[in-house]
């Protein structure tokens, strides 16, 4: 029997292949950056949703995958085609050789020192000029091309971000459901009882973490090649703490959870940009909302009214 939520993750982004035929300009430009921020929210997941790391450290893995392809492909002239695997592995890399001895702490210790990384991350981009350029940044990131075909537009790129969300997304659900998955899941449920059964507790935190980055230098790599300019302010602990946020508000531990928060929080601000800053208390208010009334996200309101509608029929 196919899986109801995998038809209808198939069918959203069926219709999402139409959305640049209703939407021009800005609001393009706006799209590409919710998807994008939806692949690293979906690797979040993994961390987050999945294994139960308390994470502030996903903007700084975005960033580990945006100066890595940028170095690679305007330093030494690498196709933006094999820089962006490389930003993925490089920002996996670096997950895994500060997840080792960082993911034997648990709880405020563990997100306190991933916020020291993302921290550390903006002040050595910050000042190593010579090879991050400092406070300017690294401009000239040459955007993605075909044969004959430029994907520089906005319009255009739209559908590499959507072809990447879809396979991350792919990756993800089959990922969520191999044993490894399941492994995570047990070590967010009960890691006492996980370990006593034999299963490696560091060793599947650190996939969990390493998961992340990887999905995570991905979308700051696509970020890059998008702007083609990248800054360490793009980059600062804000970000990931919204990154959490659009995680909670669709729902921790859910693949559909993460895209939707990261549309719904990316947008957000454009709605209500006739509000000013004051739409930072709506956003807060609704942070509260969820937390205290929907805690597995705005998500889990189709299984809420499917259940109310079943018991109506009855």
């Amino acid at each position: 029997m196919i899986d109801r939520r995998l038809l209808a993750a198939c069918a959203v982004f069926l219709l999402a292949l139409l959305l640049p035929a209703f939407i021009s300009g800005y609001g393009i430009r706006i799209l590409n950056l919710a998807l994008i921020s939806a692949i690293a929210v979906i690797g979040l997941n993994f961390a987050f949703g999945y294994a139960g790391l308390i994470t502030l450290a996903q903007a700084g893995f975005v960033g580990c995958g945006a100066y890595i392809t940028a170095i690679l492909s305007t330093t030494l002239g690498l196709s933006p085609w094999l820089s962006i695997p490389a930003a993925m592995v490089g920002a996996g890399v670096i997950a895994v050789v500060i997840g080792l001895p960082m993911l034997r702490l648990k709880g405020h210790y563990l997100a306190l020192a991933t916020l020291g990384f993302n921290v550390s991350f903006v002040i050595v981009a910050t000042n190593w000029k010579s090879l991050m350029g400092g406070t300017d940044g690294i401009s000239g990131i040459p955007a993605l091309a075909l044969p004959g075909w430029s994907l520089g537009t906005d319009h255009r790129y739209y559908y590499v971000v959507w072809v990447a969300l879809a396979v991350a997304t792919w990756c993800a659900w089959r990922i969520r459901n191999s044993h490894i998955g399941l492994a995570m899941i047990a070590v967010r449920d009960d890691e006492i009882a996980t370990g006593a059964a034999s299963v490696g507790v560091t060793r599947i935190k650190v996939q969990a973490f390493g998961l992340s980055a990887v999905y995570a230098g991905l979308a700051g790599a696509l970020f890059a090649h998008m702007t083609n300019f990248v800054a360490p302010d793009d980059f600062a602990l804000g970000h990931s703490i919204i990154y959490l946020a659009m995680l909670i508000i669709g729902g921790e531990g859910s693949i559909l959870g993460a895209i939707a928060g990261a549309v719904i929080v990316t947008f957000m601000p454009e709605l209500m940009r006739d509000l000013g800053t004051a739409y930072l208390i709506i956003f807060g208010g609704l942070m509260l909302l969820i937390l205290i009334f929907l805690p597995k996200g705005l998500l889990s309101l189709a299984g809420i009214v499917g259940r109310r509608l079943k018991a109506l029929s009855r």
